[in-house]
């Protein structure tokens, strides 16, 4: 039987700065997203969209909730295949694309996920990724490409090819 799980986040703008969005250059895009239990996150647009810089964009929590997932999937199929994972890594990025008339959306992400291990198998570590990807709840629910560019190399230093 499938189980099913809820997620609760509350976002309050906190850009408005008198007279709201009285005009597109009239406010700031600024949020605060609240999940409770949680410290608070704080977000903005990106800033070719006025955005402030120094905030997470829905972007920037859209690649890296793709990135975590697939990571804990990975520590765990590691754990429970004789794989001891001591470094993981991941230089995630996402291409979007603007088209004009609809917004835009996502062309792709790409994970690239550096892993040291300190005992198992390097080819079994590398062939975890495929499974960790199949699983990953977040991939199953984009409509975009998600590539792997996995590397995994022994912590003793015997380095094989990536």
């Amino acid at each position: 039987m499938a189980r099913t799980h809820r997620y609760v986040a509350t976002v309050e703008w906190t850009g408005n700065d008198g007279a709201g969005t009285a005009g597109y250059a009239a406010y700031r895009r600024d949020h605060v997203i609240r999940v409770a239990g949680k410290p608070d996150l704080l977000g903005s647009s990106d800033p070719a969209f006025r955005g402030d810089a120094g905030r997470y964009t829905p972007e920037d929590l859209l690649v890296a909730a793709l990135s975590v997932c697939h990571m804990l999937w990975y520590l765990h199929l590691c754990a429970v295949n004789g794989v001891a994972v001591s470094e993981y890594t991941d230089a995630a990025e996402g291409t979007m694309e603007e088209d004009g008339a609809n917004g835009g959306r996502f062309l792709e992400a790409v994970l690239r996920p550096r892993v040291r291990i300190s005992a198992g198998d390097r080819e079994r570590a590398i062939a975890l990724h495929a499974e960790a990807h199949e699983r990953c709840f977040i991939a199953n629910s984009v409509n975009f490409p998600v590539r792997l560019a996995p590397s995994v190399e022994a912590a003793r230093g015997d380095r094989a090819p990536r």
